[in-house]
């Protein structure tokens, strides 16, 4: 027994030690002729008129980029090697679980579903045309954890339009 043990442990080491080389992050996929970005401010076409959202979208991606990646902000578009542009196009919060005996609603569930537009001006390509959907439950009622429910929401969408830009996997 104690040998078979030994002898899968070494097995084992071995498999780990050649197989970890094999699978890894590579990090960016932007282009390395890339090296600014435009941000415009994000449209709202979903009817809710929520302006705040534009600006808190537009500030996160910017902040992003300046911190996780190797592009760097330019502010006029005309001159930006790719451009970033997107819209809030639905916003809602609903019941999302109801009480048993009174009906009402329990939790209450923010979506905000964005869409954004990765176009590379160097070669006069579109890298990504998508949408992203960011969504969270909150306490129905609770007016604080509304507002925290929608920048959760928004993070999550922000996080994974970012992430699509830069990722590759």
């Amino acid at each position: 027994m104690r040998k078979t043990t030994g002898t899968l442990f070494v097995l084992l080491s071995f498999m780990t030690l050649f197989l970890q080389g094999c699978y890894s992050f590579s990090g960016a996929s932007i282009p390395s002729h890339l090296h600014t970005v435009a941000i415009p401010l994000f449209d709202d076409t979903s009817q809710a008129g929520i302006a705040e959202f534009r600006e808190r979208i537009t500030r996160s991606l910017i902040s992003k980029v300046e911190s996780q990646s190797s592009l760097s902000i330019e502010p006029d578009r005309s001159r930006a090697d790719s451009v970033l542009k997107g819209a809030i196009v639905s916003y809602s919060d609903e019941p999302s679980q109801l009480g048993g005996t009174s009906e009402r609603a329990l939790t209450n569930r923010i979506t905000i579903v964005i869409r954004a537009d990765f176009d590379d001006r160097v070669n006069n390509i579109k890298m990504f045309s998508q949408s992203f959907v960011g969504f969270a439950d909150y306490e129905a009622g609770s007016y604080s954890a509304q507002q925290e429910a929608i920048q959760t929401a928004l993070d999550v969408a922000t996080d994974d339009l970012f992430n699509q830009m830069i990722s590759d996997w």
